[in-house]
């Protein structure tokens, strides 16, 4: 069904159509809400947007608010709802597993713990076939950590600048980005190294990332070699060099930054970072929170679009379609470290996590949802470039699959970071024209959008062209 906008942000664009139909609104009004949320609620959890929105139900890439407005959703609950609000196979599979087992630990047996196991592992090559199952990405990575340094017997940990990994005592250490910082003691034996990012940072050309899209900085690299690769390669020894001991437990990394605003690497990075970690007796997590999957579309998991076998994959997010959920994967020897003493998870690998797990597993596949992440995300990415040719602020436009960044600058050349008020007030807009985005980055520059991998190429026409509705009212403002 149709929907006219009504709304000070106006666009042209029709919003495709909608079979389903919300449910009618009957909880408290929205003024009350306000106040609980005011009272009672931490305010450490913040919401998005001047006016919050209150939402009220689901649909694949749709959401609903409380006054029945549809929404086409591009962040998916951050990165976290992988095959659609509400999928009808992944709502049977809980209804049906609600009514027979919501929960008996992992010292018991249950069918759906073995058959989850070997599904999810089936999925990754040799040697990464043994899975550790909890609730979330920061418990994940924060086990991953101390795997590390129970198998190699070291304990350093190296990360990117502008890593996301948790905000967990421990993993607030690999994590760099100032705003989730505490003024507390954490992170001991973690260092950061230079990030190498092509688009922001000292070094970068126009043919180092895997994207359809390329930055905007020229090189003259010719087919093969790339020197801002070597560069930033060079920065990574010499952190090896300065900043830790001979011997390091080792290096975490996403395949592609998610908070930081999709940031990608150059091709060959982390093949050779890899390497080098390993001579200094150090193991390889690829934190794949938000890039596993099949959201990048050409891989299932992240890792193998940089050609690299990591020795621990940590997951979440995606992993149950919003369900609470998270996983580490890696290799026996490596999994068998926390075997010397008593690890224990109350809720990691329930009844119904594994079964909601395995129905996204399902759905994923019968969807043909990873083929839809490349054909859509490509589309997307490419109609986004058309963009940033057009318009001066609008400084990267990267990704894979539908992980995508755009990247919003005062002007090309100086790739200054959009004053957060400009970049707020074109978010708000795309808001009031129907289309929900995220932010992200450094700075709070970049627009993230990583949608329910379900949406479609008349979604994306839509989308965009809000998108272009939106910065077209900003220059007028700006004018």
């Amino acid at each position: 069904r149709q929907q006219k906008w009504k709304s000070s942000a106006s666009t042209q664009a029709e919003m495709p159509p909608c079979d389903f139909v919300p449910e009618k609104y009957n909880s408290y009004p929205y003024e009350r809400m306000l106040k609980i949320r005011e009272k009672h609620v931490s305010p450490s959890l913040r919401t998005y947007y001047k006016k919050p929105l209150l939402l009220h139900q689901g649909y694949m890439q749709w959401l609903f608010d409380h006054e029945g407005q549809r929404y086409l959703d591009l962040f998916a609950g951050i990165v976290t709802v992988s095959v659609g609000h509400c999928h009808p196979k992944v709502n049977m599979a809980a209804q049906k597993q609600l009514a027979r087992l919501w929960h008996t630990t992992n010292i018991y047996m249950h069918p759906s713990i073995q058959e989850y196991a070997e599904k999810l592992t089936s999925l990754f090559p040799e040697p990464l076939k043994v899975v550790y199952l909890t609730n979330s990405g920061s418990e994940a990575n924060d086990l991953a950590m101390l795997m590390a340094r129970l198998y190699t017997r070291n304990f350093d940990i190296i990360s990117f600048r502008g890593a996301y990994h948790g905000g967990t005592t421990c993993t607030l250490g690999p994590t760099s980005i100032g705003f989730y910082k505490h003024g507390v003691a954490n992170g001991f034996g973690c260092s950061t190294t230079m990030l190498p990012d092509v688009f922001r940072g000292p070094w970068g050309g126009s043919h180092c990332r895997d994207s359809p899209v390329q930055t905007v900085r020229k090189c003259s690299c010719a087919e093969g070699v790339c020197h801002a690769n070597d560069q930033y390669i060079e920065q990574f020894k010499d952190t090896l060099n300065t900043t830790v001991p001979k011997t390091i437990a080792g290096f975490i990394a996403e395949a592609i930054q998610g908070v930081n605003g999709a940031v990608q690497y150059p091709r060959s990075f982390l093949k050779e970072a890899y390497r080098l970690v390993r001579e200094r007796g150090g193991v390889c997590i690829s934190d794949e929170v938000q890039t596993g999957f099949g959201r990048t579309g050409s891989h299932f998991w992240g890792f193998q679009t940089h050609g690299v076998v990591p020795d621990i994959v940590t997951l979440a997010k995606g992993i149950g379609n919003g369900f609470p959920m998270a996983a580490v994967v890696t290799t026996k020897e490596i999994a068998s470290s926390l075997a010397q003493n008593l690890h224990f998870n109350s809720f990691g690998g329930n009844p119904l996590a594994c079964t909601v797990g395995a129905a996204v597993l399902d759905a994923i596949e019968e969807d043909g949802l990873q083929k839809n992440c490349e054909d859509v995300g490509t589309y997307m990415l490419l109609e986004l470039a058309k963009l940033r040719d057009k318009f001066e602020i609008v400084g990267d436009v990267r990704g894979k699959g539908l992980m995508i960044g755009v990247e919003m600058v005062t002007d090309k050349n100086s790739r200054h970071p959009i004053p957060a008020e400009e970049i707020n007030q074109i978010w708000e807009d795309c808001k009031d024209m129907g289309v929900l985005i995220g932010k992200g980055g450094l700075y709070g520059q970049t627009f993230r959008i990583k949608p329910p991998m379900c949406i479609t190429k008349k979604d994306v026409d839509f989308a965009v062209e809000v998108f272009h509705s939106a910065l077209e009212r900003h220059m007028e403002r700006a004018a």
